[in-house]
């Protein structure tokens, strides 16, 4: 003797109408035009299609990424797997004294500067700046087999 378990249909809730299930369903109403352009959005000062999809620089990004753990602002496991080669070790002994913490104003990445010695190599430079006061950040990306940038050395200036 088999059994076959049979599940009787659960009851729609009361709080939403029911769906439609037509497959001739319009695919949505088209945007809206507005009539006339407002002071506020004039037609001149729309961005070109190409710049929205940009993509940042790797240098930026890391540049930005290695600030937040130095900074105290995210933990060190954060670039765990943006790391490769003793780089994890080199920056977690750095965020211990969080050289690039401060008690004022948070630390931005003001200029950065890179130098390519080889394919797949960029060396690259960092100003941080925290109200007056000016650091400096130093680090080397390398493109891996899988074509993904890794920080493979990190350094700061004296703190």
């Amino acid at each position: 003797m088999n059994k076959v378990m049979s599940r009787t249909a659960k009851p729609r809730p009361r709080h939403r109408p029911p769906t439609r299930r037509d497959s001739r369903r319009p695919g949505g109403a088209p945007p809206r035009m507005p009539s006339r352009p407002t002071a506020a959005r004039p037609e001149a000062a729309r961005t070109p299609p190409g710049a929205a999809a940009r993509q940042p620089r790797p240098t930026d990004l890391f540049a930005e990424r290695l600030l937040a753990v130095l900074s105290g602002q995210r933990p060190v496991h954060w670039m765990l797997r943006h790391t490769a080669g003793r780089a994890y070790d080199d920056l977690a002994r750095l965020a211990e004294r969080s050289p690039l913490s401060t008690l004022g104003p948070r630390p931005v990445v003001q200029d950065i500067g890179y130098y390519v010695p080889s394919e797949g190599a960029l060396e690259v430079f960092a100003r941080i700046a925290a109200g007056d006061r000016l650091r400096a950040m130093a680090f080397r990306l390398e493109r891996g087999k899988d074509l993904r940038w890794r920080c493979t050395a990190v350094e700061t200036g004296p703190s």
